[in-house]
């Protein structure tokens, strides 16, 4: 991938990762990470057996789940002892 095109997906990936070149399964686990990141109440089997089509086997949808839930967590720690970061 050369240098614009890479630039083009880091700035669609920071400004709405829907709206980025992806292929199927990067989308489908960005849509995974950002459903369980903004409304975890929703999440459901269904959400994990997109990721299964997806061609993750169960160690890699626990992986995007633990990492995902783990940057969530240290976040949340940040955000309540006030933590910010250095310019």
């Amino acid at each position: 991938m050369n240098e614009g095109k890479q630039d083009a997906l880091l700035k669609a990936l920071q400004n709405d990762h829907t709206q980025a070149e992806l292929e199927a399964p990067d989308r489908i686990i960005l849509d995974y990470a950002a459903k369980l990141t903004t409304t975890p109440q929703l999440m459901n089997a269904d959400d994990a057996d997109a990721l299964r089509r997806a061609g993750l086997d169960d160690r890699g949808i626990h992986d995007v789940c633990a990492i995902t839930a783990y940057f969530n967590f240290v976040n949340r720690v940040a955000d309540g002892l006030g933590v910010e970061l250095e310019s």
